[in-house]
Formats: structure tokens, C-alpha cells, sequence
């Protein structure tokens, strides 16, 4: 009796997840209703409440899903045998095309907060490491002096230069790059730190000069 409560459960939360996941990414996070998420999911708005916490939590799935989805388009993105360089630029310009393509429900993993005092849970705070896991093998070997610790600060500062690039612009502001030269301009910026990160692994090995 209990396998099939859970597993009636199971079904609702997948229906509502869905559910959730389509309004986001129609309307936006701030459009997202709990009478329409259980419309469209076909149940009483009461039933929400039994598959998950609340509608904030219900976010936080969604949100994993578009992190798991995020993390395997990076991951097929780098051709086989590309450079440290090569493998930059092809994450940069699939995290550009993720974020056009799915502008709203890239948006919620960055701008949905729980309720205060309401941390996410930490396999979801995990999840998150996605956004950099693939910056820190190129980037070690671009850098084979920094320690772990260090390539991962790195890496997520690589990270936050490349994503403010593509919020500024999907978000129109006037300091932005314009949607069609996003994808060029963050070429650019990845070009430019690549080649700082080689000029500086160069002066390092070569030492002061006399």
C-alpha cells in the first residue's frame, strides 16, 4: 500500500515539476502561480503541497533540471583533442547559446531565492559546481602552478566574467553587448584571457629580468 502511495507521489511531483518547468520557461520565474502550475498539471492545488514542500522547493527541482541539462550540453561541447584554448571558447559560446535559447530558466538558477532562513539543500548547492567543473581541466593545464583551491577560485572567476558579459546583454542594458554580437563578444573576452593566462604562465617560467 505504501509502494503505491509514493509511487502515485512520484508521478504528481514529476507532473508538477514539468508543469513548473513550462510555465518558467514561458512567462518567467516571476510569473510562476500555483493554481496555474496544478492546472496545468491536472491536480487540486492541495496536492502541490503533498509531493513537495512548497512552491519554492518546486523551483529548486526545476532548477536541478536545468542545471543536469546546462551541464551536459557543456560537457558535449569541447571536440575531441581541442587545446586548453579551443576547449575555453567552445564552453564559453555553449553557455552563450544555453542562455539565449533558454533565457528564462537559465535566469531562475540565478535569481530564484528560498525563504529567508530557507537554505537549499546541499545535493542542490552541489549542483551548482556544473558551471565551473569544466573550466578547471583546461584551465590546469593553462595554469599548472595554481593548487586545487586556487583553480577553483579561478575557474569561477573565469566563470563570472563570461556570465555578467551575457547577463548585461540579455537583460538590454545600455552597457551590454548586443544580441548579435554576444557570441562575438565573448569570444573576445575568453581570446583575451587566454592569451593573458599563457603571457603570464610565460613570464612566470622565465623569471625577472636582469
Amino acid at each position: 500500500m505504501e509502494n503505491k502511495r509514493e509511487t502515485k507521489r512520484d508521478a504528481l511531483r514529476e507532473r508538477l515539476i514539468k508543469a513548473a518547468e513550462g510555465l518558467i520557461k514561458e512567462r518567467g520565474l516571476s510569473g510562476l502561480k500555483a493554481r496555474d502550475i496544478t492546472t496545468r498539471a491536472e491536480c487540486a492545488l492541495g496536492a502541490l503541497y503533498t509531493a513537495v514542500e512548497d512552491l519554492s522547493h518546486l523551483v529548486v527541482l526545476v532548477n536541478s533540471r536545468t542545471l543536469s541539462h546546462l551541464g551536459q550540453v557543456l560537457r558535449s561541447a569541447v571536440p575531441k583533442g581541442a587545446t586548453p584554448e579551443q576547449t575555453m571558447h567552445a564552453l564559453a559560446q555553449a553557455y552563450v547559446q544555453f542562455a539565449v535559447n533558454h533565457t528564462n530558466l537559465w535566469s531562475a538558477i540565478f535569481n530564484h531565492r528560498l525563504p529567508e532562513g530557507d537554505e537549499a539543500p546541499e545535493w542542490h548547492q552541489a549542483e551548482y559546481a556544473v558551471l565551473i567543473q569544466e573550466i578547471i581541466a583546461p584551465l590546469s593545464v593553462l595554469r599548472p602552478d595554481l593548487d586545487p583551491e586556487q583553480l577553483r577560485q579561478r575557474s569561477q572567476t573565469l566563470f563570472a566574467s563570461v556570465h555578467g558579459v551575457i547577463q548585461l546583454s540579455i537583460q538590454g542594458l545600455y552597457v551590454g553587448a548586443p544580441p548579435e554580437r554576444l557570441a562575438e563578444e565573448v569570444d573576445a573576452l575568453v581570446e583575451a584571457m587566454t592569451r593573458g593566462i599563457r603571457l603570464l604562465e610565460n613570464k612566470e617560467m622565465i623569471g625577472p629580468q636582469a
